[in-house]
């Protein structure tokens, strides 16, 4: 492997949907970070005919800059994978798992780490909306099932409300997931090498922590969450067992509830989380005593390619047979 500092770095940003501007912004910041420690930086824009820009590039390491689907979702990463270039992040297939919330949610469970209760449906599927729902009654959050940024999330409180909330969520990705509203604290866990970093806590006016409060304003942050040390315990222990259980390497942020009840719930892993200098990750690695410039020169470091070695043949001797002698 060349050293770091020889290495050509493409920071891939912006990608092909709704989440393109805070990738953007993302990958800015990191390209700006890595080229203030002397790494030759090529700022790669994602979208249609990416093999095409990743082979005229000529990058020997990609810095994944990118956010949602078509680019969290481990298709990139595959894209990567073929071209055999080393990425950060996690591997093509804990990124598909994470980024497909109804299927990571099965596998919290199967894990027993809880997890909101919730379902998901298709746009085809709008005709059951009234079976599927049930009694998991009101309030409720809906949302895309491969998405991020809190975009096409809403609050649902009626059922008169419900379906024009899932029409809007499966726009991204034709799939909503609709849970059931725990209320409680919001509380981010970030890892790095399979270790924990910290925590936050946000709180904020509006009824959840959506796209606008994100991103506009309006939110204020506690670092660490405000629980009790056992309670904090519990829910940094959840959070590695949570990116265990989906194969997630490198670095990641997981989202909770931890309910008025004393109960703390699994929402979401984050295998791509912003990076910009005040996104989530570097405010907890900050707190940690790691300034953004190291965040990012880690995460570099720890680029690589999902290992494809095939061990060697093993030849089995044929059982001795004796002949019966009749």
């Amino acid at each position: 492997m060349q050293h770091l500092q020889n290495r050509r770095v493409g920071v891939l940003m912006g990608g092909w949907g709704e989440e393109r501007e805070i990738s953007i912004k993302t990958g800015e910041a990191v390209a700006a970070s890595l080229e203030s420690r002397g790494h030759e930086v090529v700022r790669v824009f994602a979208g249609p005919g990416l093999d095409q820009t990743l082979r005229h590039s000529k990058i020997d390491v990609a810095f994944i800059a990118l956010h949602g689907r078509m680019g969290e979702d481990g298709r990139v990463q595959g894209l990567l994978e073929v071209l055999g270039i080393p990425y950060t992040g996690s591997g093509t297939l804990a990124s598909a798992l994470a980024m497909n919330k109804g299927v990571a949610k099965k596998l919290f469970r199967q894990h027993n780490l809880a997890t909101p209760t919730g379902y998901v449906i298709s746009h085809s599927q709008l005709d059951q909306l009234d079976d599927l729902h049930l009694d998991l009654g009101f309030p409720c959050v809906v949302k895309p099932s491969n998405g991020g940024s809190s975009v096409g999330l809403s609050l649902v409180t009626t059922r008169e409300q419900l379906k024009p909330a899932v029409v809007q969520a499966c726009r991204y990705g034709g799939e909503a997931l609709v849970e059931r509203k725990i209320r409680g604290r919001e509380v981010t866990v970030g890892v790095l090498a399979d270790k924990v970093l910290g925590s936050c806590e946000m709180t904020f006016d509006a009824g959840t922590f959506d796209y606008a409060t994100k991103y506009q304003g309006g939110a204020k942050y506690h670092l660490p969450a405000r629980l009790s040390a056992t309670r904090l315990l519990n829910v940094e222990a959840m959070a590695l067992a949570a990116v265990r259980a989906l194969g997630v390497r490198s670095y990641a942020r997981v989202d909770f509830i931890c309910s008025d009840t004393a109960n703390d719930v699994v929402l979401e892993v984050n295998t791509l989380p912003g990076m910009t200098k005040t996104s989530l990750m570097p405010k907890i690695a900050k707190a940690a005593g790691i300034a953004f410039d190291d965040l990012c020169e880690r995460i570099l470091a720890d680029a690589t390619l999902d290992p494809v070695q095939v061990g060697p043949e093993v030849i089995v001797e044929p059982a001795h047979i004796v002949a019966a002698v009749g």
